[in-house]
């Protein structure tokens, strides 16, 4: 039977959930297709890309995956202050922004709105957790 190796275009259903079962991602939405990427292009997370590897059509498994194949360590550096007059009036705690640096263009999170400043948080909503996936082989092309 073929397996899953680097370079292979693999076809996989996928539920991506937390360690409380709160699901944050699948591809079993009504009207979704299965996840379609080539393994070895840092398409996907490591940890997932990895758990792939070996795997037949059909094959179902379910992996952990640690924050360091996944969306790296909360990092608190990451959060920082700015005035409230640099961003939109109607921001709200939650939403999420984006904005261009020297670095090229990031995403934030409002996560706190005081007198005259706003805090953001640019680390990944999902940095620190662990992950875990339930998978399955849909198809693998060469």
């Amino acid at each position: 039977m073929e397996k899953v190796k680097l370079g292979d275009n693999v076809s996989v259903h996928y539920i991506g959930k937390l360690e409380n079962g709160d699901v944050f991602d699948t591809s079993l939405l009504e009207g979704r297709e299965p996840l379609s990427v080539t393994l070895g292009k840092k398409q996907l997370i490591k940890g997932f890309e990895d758990a792939l590897i070996g795997m037949s059509i059909g094959e179902r498994k379910t992996v952990e995956i640690l924050p360091n194949e996944a969306y790296g360590e909360f990092n608190n550096e990451m959060i920082f202050e700015i005035t409230k007059d640099r961003l939109p009036k109607e921001v709200k705690v939650g939403e999420t922004l984006q904005s261009n640096t020297p670095n090229g263009i990031i995403v934030v999170r409002v996560v706190d709105i005081k007198e005259n400043i706003v805090v953001l948080d640019a680390n990944h909503p999902l940095s620190g957790k662990k992950l875990i996936f339930d998978l399955e082989i849909v198809d693998i092309k060469k």
